[in-house]
């Protein structure tokens, strides 16, 4: 991988985040891909590409509540961190939201994702 294709998969995990649609979302991940919401603890990861599809369908944003960008940070051979920001609006039941995050991936030969954690941070009003 690099820099060009990193960003080419990451711009694909925005589109396919805002398709909510099951294509996009397996077109990004290896069949055996370990995905991880947090660094630590077994209830954060999921396993194989069924599960992380269903994962990311089970409670799906509305694309016009939210905004992301991610770009690559460092890339190499099949290794890749990325960063960026996620924005949502406001909600009956919450403000609104902005994230830093960070994206640590491996990819397979083939450009899919094959281990992904997602570490993030929510910023704080000032």
């Amino acid at each position: 991988m690099d820099r060009a294709a990193v960003q080419a998969w990451l711009d694909r995990y925005v589109e396919a985040w805002r398709a909510n649609s099951r294509e996009p979302i397996a077109a990004l991940f290896s069949d055996d891909v370990v995905y991880r919401f947090a660094p630590y603890g077994e209830k954060n990861e999921r396993r194989g590409l069924e599960a992380v599809v269903d994962e990311w369908l089970r409670e799906p944003d509305a694309p016009e509540s939210w905004e992301a960008h991610y770009e690559p940070f460092a890339v190499d051979g099949d290794r890749a961190v990325a960063t960026g920001w996620s924005s949502y609006a406001a909600t009956e039941s919450d403000g609104a939201r902005r994230y830093q995050n960070v994206f640590l991936m491996r990819f397979t030969p083939d450009g899919r994702c094959a281990e992904f954690t997602e570490l993030y941070m929510r910023e704080q009003p000032s």
